[in-house]
């Protein structure tokens, strides 16, 4: 089977969109999403989306295999697909997904691609991450890799681990145990924010299924929350957040409210690969 595909990126962390009628009504396999993620063997990705352009909705297969409930980066990356593909200058459009529908606004012109998406109201419920506890984890003190951190734990349609202590390089050993700490039975998104202050930080993040990343929306999100909750900025005030490979604005409304995050998309190449 020779199958369309669609190369995009968010701020480096890139996806092959994949149109659902092109597929013929058969799912991509777990095995076929590992293969057109290997960058040795396959196209090369973070991931690959499923998209279907007639009742816009998509799904998200990480390089590793394993399925998110939600991706920032590749809903701005769908939306503007959508938008290149109807030829549109601006385009809003609301995109379903595991965790919910997505109202985005998308500016579609050369160099300036931009898009503005509503991501889910977030949740500090332990239910929602999952996290075994029965309080929110709000800088929480936990043991991890021989010292004591503090996490707050914040659910965007998908879990995240927000830590604001420098800890230089240590996160390549923290993150990974954090990741597979048995409070985080489904694994969680682990976010590393340093150089924080006012309305401006810079986040690392170890993503389920995709390991450090140049870029995470929802992990954007989650630490502009959590920044939010613990004191250390505003509610409606827009938040820079700076990740590897560049940076989003993420505003955070009042309690219940979705989250808006803004950030760039880019169309890199299409071509065909055999299945």
């Amino acid at each position: 089977m020779t199958l369309p595909f669609y190369k995009y990126h968010g701020l480096g962390n890139d996806f092959l969109i994949i149109e659902r009628e092109a597929l013929g009504g058969v799912p991509l396999t777990t095995e076929q999403g590992i293969a057109l993620c290997d960058r040795h063997g396959g196209v090369g990705g973070d991931g690959v989306i499923t998209l279907d352009v007639n009742d816009p909705s998509m799904d998200v297969i990480n390089s590793d295999g394993s399925v998110p409930e939600m991706c920032g980066n590749g809903l701005r990356c769908a939306a503007l697909h959508l938008a290149r593909r109807a030829r549109q200058s601006a385009l809003e459009v609301t995109i379903s997904t595991l965790a919910g529908p997505h109202p985005c606004v998308v500016v579609n012109r050369p160099g300036a691609e931009s898009v503005a998406a509503r991501m889910a109201p977030p949740s500090l419920s332990p239910a929602d991450l999952p996290l075994s506890s029965e309080l929110p984890w709000i800088d929480h003190p936990l043991s991890v890799a021989g010292r004591t951190l503090h996490l707050t734990g914040v659910s965007m349609g998908n879990p995240h681990a927000v830590i604001f202590e420098e800890v230089g390089d240590a996160r390549f050993e923290i993150g990974p145990a954090i990741q597979s700490d048995p409070h985080f039975p489904e694994g969680v998104n682990v976010g590393f924010v340093s150089e924080q202050g006012g309305s401006a930080m810079r986040l690392d993040v170890l993503e389920r299924g995709a390991g450090w990343t140049q870029a995470c929306g929802t992990g954007a999100c989650a630490a502009a929350v959590a920044a939010v909750e613990t004191g250390r900025a505003q509610r409606e005030e827009q938040l820079s957040v700076r990740l590897p490979g560049g940076t989003l604005m993420v505003t955070v409304g009042a309690p219940g409210d979705t989250v808006l995050m803004q950030g760039p998309a880019r169309f890199v190449f299409q071509g065909e690969v055999e299945l």
